[in-house]
């Protein structure tokens, strides 16, 4: 992956994107995502990346043969994926956020962290005093526009795989989507477990029944076979506040989970 020397300029916004880009293209990373991700797709699929940060979800997609839309909200970010995916015409990148219907909201920044950029200011609120969040903290905010997945999904077609990474916002987005991709996953946190809870029912809605998860980025199921919604919720509701945070899979296919 080529990483453009513009990227890591020495603000502490950038700074603070090139201690990502090292961690999440750190090498043997990407041969375990893409072992991972081939159970969702393959050549010729179409991906949704929603949050997609620095890219290293975009990327594992693309080198599985899938087309990929990126949806990142941050300027800075979007600047920095269009550097590093600059050329590639499978990636379509959306400078957008993603929510229950169109319009838009406010986008609230944490300079020195980039990664927990939020919509939520629940989120906001459960980080703060958090053990494991302390000094977090979110100084500049901006207005940004808001599609919706059933929008995004008319425009580029129904997705094969939707990931989703926006840091508490995950049942606004989940509530702008009503035909359900063949999977998906969405990102938890043990501060907004309730978040959790209202994006399994959500999916539980749409008809899904098989569910498994990962914690932290070990890109490896914490069960051995799929589970319930139910089960699901139970299982995050019991983990220590170490976890900290995870990401859900729910497939329309049971045994893309085992």
């Amino acid at each position: 992956m080529f990483l453009p020397r513009s990227v890591f300029l020495m603000t502490p916004f950038a700074r603070a994107i090139g201690a990502s880009l090292r961690t999440y293209y750190a090498p043997g990373r990407a041969a375990l995502l893409d072992t991972f991700h081939a159970r969702f797709l393959g050549a010729g699929d179409l991906a949704f990346d929603i949050g997609t940060h620095v890219g290293d979800r975009t990327a594992s997609f693309r080198r599985l043969g899938a087309r990929v839309v990126a949806v990142e909200p941050q300027p800075r970010l979007a600047r920095a994926l269009r550097l590093i995916f600059r050329g590639d015409p499978g990636i379509t990148l959306v400078q957008a956020l993603v929510g229950a219907e169109p319009g838009e909201a406010v986008l609230r920044l944490n300079t020195a962290n980039p990664t927990v950029a939020t919509a939520s200011t629940a989120f906001i609120a459960a980080a703060d005093g958090a053990q494991g969040w302390e000094g977090q903290r979110w100084d500049a905010q901006i207005t940004q526009p808001v599609t919706t997945l059933d929008a995004l999904a008319t425009r580029h077609g129904l997705p094969a795989f939707v990931k989703i990474d926006v840091e508490g916002f995950e049942a606004e987005v989940l509530r702008g989507l009503t035909r359900p991709p063949r999977a998906l996953s969405f990102e938890f946190t043990t501060i907004q477990r309730d978040v959790a809870a209202e994006c399994l029912g959500l999916l539980s809605a749409l008809g899904y029944r098989a569910f498994n998860a990962c914690l932290g980025e070990s890109m490896a199921f914490a069960h051995g076979a799929p589970i319930d919604a139910a089960m699901m919720c139970d299982w995050i509701k019991a983990l220590p506040h170490a976890a900290n945070s995870g990401d859900v899979y729910a497939s329309l296919v049971r045994e893309r989970l085992a």
